[in-house]
This record gives C-alpha cells, structure tokens and sequence, in this order.
C-alpha cells in the first residue's frame, strides 16, 4: 500500500526529495519541512503528482 512520492520546494518548484506514504491512512497531499539545496535554506516541500 506505500506508494513512492516526490517533494518539490515551494519556492524555486524544483523536486529534490523522494518519500513513501501510505494512501490509504494519509489520502492528502503531504507538506515538509526539508533543506533546498537550490535556496540554500529550508523551505515547505509539498507533495507532486
């Protein structure tokens, strides 16, 4: 039932991480708090299709 995700920053929209979440327990989209290495600060990393 775990599906592989991918985390996009928020603010430059790049994908930099990849994560595993359960649909059936979590049916929304997921939001981090992860380093963008892109940014050079930790931003909101929201969950891509």
């Amino acid at each position: 039932m775990r599906e592989i995700i991918k985390l996009a920053c928020t603010e430059c929209n790049n994908v930099n991480y990849t994560s595993e979440k359960n649909k059936k327990n979590n049916p929304e989209r997921i939001q981090l708090n992860k380093y963008c290495k892109f940014c050079k600060k930790t931003t909101a990393h929201k969950e891509t299709k």
